[in-house]
């Protein structure tokens, strides 16, 4: 099993929804789970999951990383998380029964154990501890959600898109002498849905924190050679200018 993710000190604040629930159970329990499943390979951009489909199953990552989404009638989409290894995904209508709120997407190549919804409650059910473990990872990301929905409100485009790369550096990425490296598993069309913006003003801001040395840019990859000045940014109070 893969460890918690995450870099110490480099946004640790409120990240209660990111411990995976496979790293929440107990061994057995965690092997009990994933004895009751196939395992399945998904290639890059393959749906896992569709919205408004019927829930038949839940999926446990192994490995390799999706991008939730959430589409309104006409057309927007918006990026609702991100989620990787250990992670359950399904798990809201596999409580409710009700059809997939999301659209999961493979952003690599992804390894994951899909286990029947009747076979998952049939666990559940004589395993109160289980129960209870997935109700508070169904509760921390409530709570993360309604943290991004007041960040929204709060802060300007440039404060949520500074908080976004916290959260990707936080997740993705890899110390190194000259700081802290990642691929970006999103396109800059989904980095705008993730913060509110057009395509266009994250190609500025990225260009804002490059003349600010904060960070170095690749394709698809990144370097943030000084995170305090993203987190002076992300953490600022909505009533400061913002610049742009």
């Amino acid at each position: 099993m893969p460890q918690t993710p995450g870099i110490p000190g480099i946004d640790d604040e409120g990240l209660e929804d990111r411990i995976p629930f496979l790293l929440r159970l107990e061994p057995q329990d965690r092997k009990t789970l994933l004895a009751l499943g196939r395992e399945l390979t998904f290639a890059p951009r393959t749906v896992l999951l569709h919205q408004h489909e019927p829930s038949t199953h839940v999926l446990l990552i192994q490995s390799g990383w999706t991008k939730v989404i959430t589409s309104a009638a006409n057309g927007y989409e918006m990026l609702l998380a991100l989620r990787g290894p250990g992670d359950i995904l399904g798990e809201s209508a596999l409580l409710t029964g009700r059809s997939r709120s999301a659209t999961v997407t493979a952003l690599e190549e992804v390894r994951a154990t899909a286990v029947d919804c009747e076979r998952a409650r049939n666990f559940i059910h004589r395993s109160p501890g289980v129960s209870f473990l997935l109700l508070g990872l169904i509760s921390d990301r409530a709570r993360a959600g309604d943290r991004r929905r007041l960040e929204f409100a709060a802060m300007s485009v440039r404060e949520r898109f500074s908080a976004l790369l916290l959260d990707l550096a936080h997740t993705h990425g890899r110390r190194t002498p000259r700081g802290i490296e990642f691929v970006i598993p999103l396109s800059k069309q989904e980095l705008a849905g993730a913060v509110g913006a057009s395509r266009e003003m994250v190609q500025r801001l990225l260009k804002d924190l490059r003349e600010k040395k904060a960070v170095e840019t690749a394709r698809r990859a990144m370097l943030i050679t000084r995170p305090d000045v993203l987190r002076m940014i992300a953490k600022r109070g909505p009533g400061q200018p913002s610049g742009l």
